[in-house]
């Protein structure tokens, strides 16, 4: 069924792209921009995707504060690039703001991977025997509360990721007019998923997440700890969320935002700290 959906959607999408070239309707510049932004924000989103596919494939329940993991890795890659961008270090040349880049991916992934093990270890595992509605409701409370703690600590104006230079000239594709941004974009997500899928289908540990998937009581009768799979699931799928908000962040800018208003909080710790 799923190879027959496949070839469907392929071929819906060669007849009507065929079809659409063939009226005029639009022009090689507009095709252009539609492949290139097509392909950025898609492989942005194919990231975020991977996350809630591997805990429902795991655990059979939609991991509403995925969103929300993907937010803090955006907002982590803030902070850094900030940071860096104040010690010269986006700016200093292609190999010094390559590595900020690297870093900046790095601390996103760290950070979103601490919030995944956090709500997987108090909103989701207590409930792990629990009848499906439970802990979709918890999963709806642990988003609501991520949201509104980023919120409360950085209000609801938009943060834009400081300018690197060198991802923002024009890279040499022909007709795109492609950024070197969203080269990056699209080859770290590549790279990313052809990872993930080695990963997933020659580990040892791979191996024991697909049983886990297919059948958690008896992949831990054959001694698959069962729990440890789903900690790995649940951190593989946070890292390509925080490396997804900061590919985001570089290529859009303006996304790293909180989800409501209260300042306060931000005086007062400025205020603290001087």
């Amino acid at each position: 069924f799923l190879w027959s959906f496949r070839i469907v959607v392929v071929l819906v999408v060669v007849v009507g792209s065929t079809l659409t070239l063939a009226s005029g309707k639009f022009g090689i510049e507009t095709w252009a921009s539609l492949i290139r932004d097509g392909a950025t924000l898609g492989s942005v989103y194919a990231l975020i995707a991977l996350g809630y596919t591997m805990v429902y494939g795991i655990l059979r329940m939609i991991n509403f504060a995925h969103g929300e993991i993907f937010m803090g890795g955006a907002f982590a890659g803030y902070f850094t690039a900030v940071a860096l961008a104040q010690t010269g270090a986006l700016t200093a040349s292609v190999a010094s703001g390559l590595l900020s880049v690297l870093i900046m991916i790095l601390v996103a992934m760290a950070v979103s991977v601490g919030i995944a093990l956090t709500v997987e270890r108090v909103a989701y595992r207590p409930l792990r025997n629990a009848p499906t509605l439970v802990p979709l409701i918890s999963a709806i409370g642990a988003s609501l509360f991520l949201q509104y703690t980023a919120r409360g600590f950085f209000g609801s104006g938009l943060y834009a990721y400081p300018n690197v230079p060198f991802l923002d000239a024009t890279a040499p594709i022909p007709l795109l007019n492609m950024r070197w941004v969203d080269v990056l974009v699209v080859v770290a997500s590549f790279t990313m998923m052809g990872g993930l899928y080695l990963f997933i289908m020659r580990s040892k540990i791979g191996t024991a997440i697909r049983a886990v998937s297919e059948d958690k009581g008896t992949a831990a009768l054959m001694g698959i700890d069962a729990n440890r799979a789903i900690v790995v699931t649940f951190v593989i799928g946070a890292a390509l969320a925080g490396a997804a908000g900061v590919l985001y962040g570089l290529s859009f800018r303006q996304v790293a935002f909180a989800m409501g208003i209260v300042p306060g909080i931000k005086a007062f710790t400025a205020a603290v700290l001087g």
